[in-house]
Order: C-alpha cells, then sequence, then structure tokens
C-alpha cells in the first residue's frame, strides 16, 4: 500500500498544477484533467502491485515543467499526466482517443515511440537515429514532453540505476540541450547544463559553488551599488523598469575557465544585471535602446561585447540587447536589456507567443518542428556552441585586443602577437620579438583571444623571416613582411645579376634568355630574381655555373632540331669572326643599302646577329640563334654577311615578350605601368589570357637594344604576381 505520506506529497503537487494550469483552463478542461489524474494514479498503483516501484510524482512534475517552463496547454498537461499508461498496458491508444480525443492519443503514441528506442544501441549522432526520429515526430509536443521528462530525470538523477544515469546524461548532450537552446528554452537549457556538470563533474561544481557563495555578500554589495545609480536615472527619464542582478550559471563559469585557461578569481564577469523594461509593444525598442544610453553614459561599455538581437532576432525569436560595461573597480558587469514581453520570450521560447492573441499556434508548432528536423538532419549543430549562444568564431569574425595604454585594435579572428605588431606599426611588427599576453610572455606566433591586452617586446636585432608567413593572418600583416623580404632579396639580386653579366663576359658567353634559361631550368628556380639572388649570397657555385653553360654549349649528341640551331650558331659565329674588320654596320644613317630586321626573331641592338642576302629584298638582319638559322647556313652559306649594331640611342626596335604569373585583379595594369611610364618602353600590341587562375601575355614592345631590353625583363619579374618575364620570337 501506498503511504500516507506520499499520498499527502501527491496531493500537494497536484494542487499546485492544478493552480499553475487555471489561467489557461476553458469550460470542461478541469474534469478532463482530474480524470486523466485518476486514470495516471490507478495505472500506476497497479504498475507498483506488480514491480513494487511508484513514481507518479514524476507524471505531476513533468506536467507541471510543461505549463510553467516550457508554456505548453491543458492537452499537453494530460499527455504528461497519462504518459505511462499505454507502457504499463493499462490503456489501448483507441481508448485513450475515445476518452480524450485523437490529438492525445497521437501524442502520446509519438512519446512512446521515441522512448522506445534504444540509444545504447543506435548512436545518437549516427544517420541511422536522426531519421527514427523524424519518422517518429508528428506533433512538436512530443518532444517538449519528452524534454520535459528529461529535465525532471536530470534533477532525481541520483534515483536511477548507473545504466539509466548514462543513458540519460548523453541523451540531455547530444540532443536535448541542442534542441532546447535552439527552441529558445534558455532557461531549461541553463538547468540542464547545470545538472549534466553536476552530475559528470561534481567535484569542480562543488568547488565553484562554493566559491559562488563564499563571494556572495560582496557580490551582492557591489551589485546594488551598480545598480543605485542606473535607478535614479531611470526614474528621472520616466522609465518603469525592474533591475535583476543574478550570479552566471556555474556552468558557464566552467565554460569561461576552460577556453580562456583562467581561474575562477580571474573570471570578469561573475554576474549579470538584466534590465527588464514595463514598455508598450509599438515603444519597445526605442525604450530598450534609451536604456542602453542611460547606462554605457554611466559606465564605460566594451564594444566588442555588444550583441542586438532585437533589431535581428535569433531564430528562435530571442530578443535582447546585451553589452559589457566597466563598473567600479574596475570589474565587467554583462547587462540585459528587454522588455517584459522579450523576457517571457527567453524564458519560455516561442512557446511564449502563443499566450497573445492574433497568433497561429499550429503554425508555431510546425515552425518548431522544422527547427527540430533541421537540427536532426545537421547533425554538426549538435555540438555547436551552445554557452555563446551563436556560432563558434569564424574566420570572418573579429577580436578586439588591449593595447597597454588601453586602446582597441579590431583584428581578424586567429590574428597572432605579430599580427598585432604590425597593426600598431611595420617598424613593431618588423622588430617584434614576443610579447605580454595578460602580463604572461608568449611568442610572436601566439594567437590572441578576445580581451586580451597585449604589450609588444621588439628587439635591434630582429627582422622580417620567411617563415613568419606560416602564422600571420592579417593581409596588412601579409604585405609587409613580403615588402620587406623582397626588398632585401631584389637589393641582392641586383648584385647577383651584376656579378653574373661580368663572369660570362670574361668567359666569352653571350648574357642572354637562352644561358639565363638553362640556369633557371638546371636549378629549378621560378624566376630569374631567384637565380640572381642565389648567387649574390653564395649558394650557387661560379665554376658549376660556368661549366654547365660550356657544356650545354658544347653538347654533341642533341635532338635534330635543337642540333641544327647549334651548328648554325657556332657555324656562323665563326664566320663572322674570320674577319672583324669587314662587316656591315647597322644605324639608321646606311646608304645604298637596303636592310630589314628578321620578322622571324625580331633582332634589336645588342643581340649577336648576322645578314642574309636575299633576292630583290637586300639584307635581312637575323639573330644567329634565329630558327631559321641553321636552314639558311646549310642551304644558303654564301649569302651570309657579318654585320653590326652602331650605339644610337634614338634608333628602336621590336621584340616580343611573354610574361606568366598568377592572375590578379590589376595585374595587367601593373605590368602596362612598369612598360610605358617607368621605363618609357612603347607598347606595340598586346594579347593576354588567363587559364585556371594563370596569367599569360604576350606584349610587343620598342626598345633600344638588349640592356634595355634585360632591364625591362627585371624589373617585370618584380611585379607582385608575376612568375616569369622572358623574350620570344614571335606571338605563336
Amino acid at each position: 500500500m501506498i503511504s500516507e505520506e506520499i499520498k499527502i506529497q501527491i496531493n500537494s503537487k497536484y494542487l499546485e498544477l492544478i493552480h499553475k494550469c487555471k489561467p489557461l483552463m476553458k469550460r470542461g478542461d478541469i474534469s478532463l484533467v482530474n480524470r486523466a489524474y485518476e486514470i495516471a494514479y490507478n495505472a500506476e498503483i497497479e504498475n507498483y502491485a506488480n514491480t513494487g516501484e511508484f513514481n507518479f510524482c514524476h507524471n505531476i512534475d513533468v506536467a507541471k515543467i510543461c505549463v510553467d517552463q516550457i508554456g505548453l496547454g491543458i492537452t499537453s498537461v494530460i499527455c504528461a499526466l497519462l504518459h505511462h499508461v499505454v507502457i504499463f498496458k493499462y490503456l489501448t491508444l483507441e481508448e485513450i482517443e475515445n476518452r480524450f480525443g485523437k490529438s492525445v492519443a497521437v501524442i502520446i503514441e509519438g512519446y512512446d515511440k521515441i522512448s522506445e528506442l534504444r540509444t545504447e544501441k543506435i548512436s545518437l549522432q549516427s544517420e541511422n537515429f536522426r531519421k527514427l526520429f523524424l519518422t517518429l515526430i508528428n506533433d512538436i509536443r512530443v518532444i517538449l514532453i519528452k524534454l520535459a521528462h528529461r529535465l525532471n530525470d536530470m534533477r532525481n538523477i541520483d534515483s536511477f540505476s548507473e545504466e539509466k544515469q548514462q543513458k540519460f546524461s548523453s541523451e540531455v548532450s547530444y540532443l536535448y540541450i541542442p534542441i532546447a537552446h535552439r527552441l529558445g528554452l534558455y532557461n531549461i537549457k541553463s538547468e540542464l547544463e547545470e545538472l549534466l556538470m553536476k552530475y559528470e563533474n561534481p567535484e569542480i561544481y562543488n568547488e565553484i559553488s562554493k566559491k559562488l557563495q563564499a563571494t556572495k555578500s560582496k557580490r551582492n554589495v557591489f551589485i546594488q551599488e551598480f545598480i543605485d545609480p542606473i535607478q535614479r536615472k531611470l526614474i528621472l527619464q520616466k522609465l518603469d523598469c525592474d533591475i535583476i542582478g543574478r550570479p552566471k550559471s556555474i556552468h558557464s563559469i566552467w565554460n569561461k575557465m576552460k577556453k580562456q585557461n583562467l581561474e575562477f578569481e580571474q573570471v570578469f564577469d561573475l554576474f549579470a544585471i538584466r534590465i527588464i523594461s514595463n514598455s508598450k509593444l509599438k515603444n519597445e525598442k526605442l525604450d530598450c535602446w534609451r536604456i542602453y544610453s542611460i547606462v554605457t553614459d554611466i559606465f564605460q561599455p566594451n564594444p566588442k561585447r555588444l550583441r542586438d538581437w532585437i533589431t535581428t532576432p535569433k531564430a528562435s525569436g530571442y530578443e535582447s540587447l546585451h553589452t559589457t560595461v566597466l563598473g567600479q573597480n574596475k570589474k565587467w558587469v554583462e547587462i540585459q536589456i528587454r522588455t517584459k514581453r522579450m523576457n517571457e520570450i527567453a524564458e519560455k521560447g516561442r512557446a511564449a507567443h502563443w499566450i497573445y492573441k492574433g497568433l497561429d499556434k499550429k503554425k508555431d508548432s510546425e515552425e518548431w518542428l522544422n527547427q527540430i528536423r533541421d537540427i536532426l538532419e545537421n547533425p554538426d549543430q549538435i555540438n555547436f556552441d551552445i554557452e555563446a549562444g551563436r556560432k563558434k568564431d569564424s574566420p570572418n569574425d573579429k577580436v578586439y585586443i588591449f593595447t597597454p595604454n588601453g586602446d582597441l585594435k579590431k583584428l581578424e579572428y586567429g590574428s597572432t602577437v605579430l599580427d598585432f605588431a604590425y597593426e600598431i606599426h611595420t617598424d613593431v611588427g618588423s622588430k617584434c620579438s614576443g610579447a605580454k599576453v595578460n602580463n604572461k610572455l608568449v611568442q610572436i606566433r601566439h594567437v590572441l583571444q578576445n580581451g586580451d591586452k597585449v604589450e609588444i617586446i621588439t628587439s635591434k636585432n630582429q627582422k622580417p623571416k620567411l617563415d613568419w608567413l606560416n602564422f600571420v593572418i592579417t593581409n596588412k600583416a601579409k604585405a609587409k613582411i613580403k615588402r620587406s623580404l623582397l626588398e632585401d632579396k631584389y637589393k641582392e639580386a641586383d648584385n647577383g645579376n651584376q656579378i653574373l653579366r661580368r663572369k660570362l663576359k670574361n668567359w666569352k658567353i653571350p648574357f642572354n634568355d637562352e644561358s639565363i634559361d638553362k640556369l633557371i631550368k638546371h636549378y629549378k628556380f621560378k624566376s630569374s630574381v631567384d637565380l640572381y639572388y642565389s648567387i649574390a649570397v653564395e649558394k650557387l657555385d661560379l665554376a658549376e655555373v660556368k661549366k654547365l653553360l660550356v657544356e650545354k654549349a658544347g653538347n654533341t649528341l642533341p635532338k635534330k632540331n635543337e642540333e641544327r640551331k647549334t651548328i648554325a650558331y657556332e657555324e656562323i659565329s665563326k664566320q663572322l669572326e674570320k674577319s672583324e674588320e669587314e662587316f656591315l654596320e647597322i644605324d639608321d644613317k646606311i646608304k645604298n643599302v637596303s636592310y630589314n630586321l628578321a620578322k622571324c626573331c625580331n633582332p634589336i641592338s645588342g643581340d649577336a646577329v648576322f645578314g642574309f642576302i636575299t633576292v630583290g629584298k637586300g639584307i635581312t638582319i637575323h639573330r644567329v640563334n634565329c630558327p631559321n638559322a641553321a636552314q639558311m647556313l646549310s642551304r644558303y652559306d654564301y649569302r651570309i654577311i657579318d654585320v653590326k649594331w652602331k650605339d644610337a640611342d634614338q634608333i628602336h626596335y621590336q621584340t616580343i615578350i611573354k610574361v606568366t604569373g598568377v592572375d590578379e585583379i590589376g595585374l595587367l595594369k601593373q605590368i602596362s605601368k612598369v612598360i610605358s611610364n617607368d621605363l618609357k618602353v612603347n607598347m606595340i600590341s598586346i594579347s593576354a589570357n588567363s587559364k585556371n587562375g594563370i596569367f599569360e601575355g604576350k606584349i610587343k614592345v620598342s626598345v633600344k637594344d638588349t640592356k634595355h631590353l634585360d632591364e625591362l625583363l627585371f624589373k617585370l619579374v618584380k611585379i607582385k604576381g608575376v612568375t616569369k618575364a622572358t623574350r620570344i620570337d614571335s606571338f605563336k
């Protein structure tokens, strides 16, 4: 038999439930609730006779949570009371439908089905579980009653077996906390987090709880001193508001300690102040911003902590204005500003809308159910940052960093100490050797968090290094580091260019594209700048360079096409060296001699060239490495004559250059600027195309001589994005 003490307890709980239901009841509802109570009580008595277990208080507690904390109606109360009767086989679904209507039967059927899911065998995060769960939910009230059920289970978790404790805690962690958050049931979500932490980490929970209790009196004094000036100004402005000071949840404090690696004493916002305005609907937004203005006039706000969910409410319907201000004794205090209506929605989520006229309960219920489906169909949302109430910081977010003087700097999320140093000044970044973050020494690659106070440490001996580019993320820092590295590299490359020119002249090897391309290809450099730089810093052995160029030129077993070109080059050079005094000098004042520059190789002043006597067209000037030279030598060697260039600044020659690089916005404009403005070179024609992010351009230019051309090619390679600039024979 059930003891009188338990009967009194049950009766007391039931009277509390009826009291909470009265505002929701229509005519006839009280008799339906009483009938459900009697049936559920008798079913529990029968179950007690068979199993020895009696837990009817649980049914009433679940019904109270449905009404009081979720905002559900009488149908849900009846279902909460009856949710065991089918499992106990006391009534069938048909009998329930006959006595209470179809809605109650449908909800209890769905509830029983999801209760039968064996989450210990089917992972909560598996696709199979999500599919099963979705097929079983037809009415949002099923999941809401189940949520109330699990909340009550967690409140009494010590009374269950270890197996059930693990099952309940797992479901709460992976399913019901995210659902409660998504639906805007923040009070339930917060309590579930607290209860889960108390179960999983009791020592940490109790330690933080004791520390909160120990500081309670001081905290209360602080809160009152903080509230007083705000309250006086609100009264002066004739704003009717309630101000509540409350400590933050133990779970949120613990989360902050873990994320920021802080001790309890270092958590600056252990409590929050909530200002609730009794505003009319049409004045809600205006009044909230007026309150914000009053608060921030009194206390300095932290701009990175402003959250405006009034202008753009959360998907759950949550509306509130959040900010953090610096109170007395330089302590940060979180302020939540909202109206009475907004506060009710924040407490009960979208269910709070149902108490207002003109809203469609069915439509709201469907919206809630869609949100549940969204969570289940996208499992990544199960583990989202529920403590912050929003997605985790992404690369599009910003972090706000304080200088030692208290100035704020805004950086991209994930920024390092070095990014911060370059944000202050280029010289500070270039000489940065470390920093003090919140008075702790850290390295330059240390990632900064919101609210960090950073003091940069510099060194005269420090200078930018290539590996710095691996961990800085701001465009400013990357650009400054690259510029510094390139400036150093180009200075050295200029020296290397001059060294190579002198050496090739001494070795009597032409300084031309062929020689440079051979070296670049052999050593696998990206550009001539890398080649010149390596020579300057003595990474290349010049003796090896000489050997390589000589061997390449003297190779006796080249491919057919290369063989003909090489033989032609050597034979023409021998013929031209027979008599240095017998040559035709080329300039624009040659009289009685008709000549033109060959279109196949576009020779310019400074190139090694030869003349070819044509029939009826005079002399055509070709480069000795012209692709047609081999054929002319083998068939018409008697027509070849020696020619040389005469120095003449006024004469310009046409040639074609090929530029390749990474396709970036403005690259062609930069190339044109270097050619036309910097070197005063005339562009005759240009063709360009881009494929798979690679830019390729062919430009016909007019230059004075090979030195002028080399200078142009060298300047082009310096352009950001350009990887190679070479001379070619034609546009083909």
